[in-house]
């Protein structure tokens, strides 16, 4: 279908016509190309920084207030485990 369109009336194809039928098959393979690597990595990059931009960041005091929590727990069981240790020690010397 394409030759026919491109022919002229004397059933020829003109110059301009057949270099508009070869940039037309450039551009379908161009567009059945697929991405490469390099711009599926960068559209990667750019839905990571577009998903970073919608996140709710909590404030800077409420994260120095819970990684006070944090430390005051991991101290409180650091304690109750030394204090099990200690005692079965003790237990175990008492047993030799």
């Amino acid at each position: 279908m394409e030759k026919n369109k491109s022919l002229s009336n004397d059933g020829f194809i003109s110059k301009n016509s057949a270099k508009a039928v070869k940039e037309e098959k450039k551009v379908a393979k161009k567009k059945d190309k697929k991405p490469g690597f390099f711009k599926k990595i960068g559209a990667k990059v750019k839905d990571i920084f577009s998903e970073l931009k919608k996140v709710s960041w909590p404030s800077f005091g409420k994260i120095v207030k819970e990684t006070g929590v944090v430390l005051i727990v991991v101290i409180a069981f650091l304690l109750v485990i030394t204090g099990f240790d200690y005692l079965l020690e003790r237990l175990l010397q008492l047993l030799k």
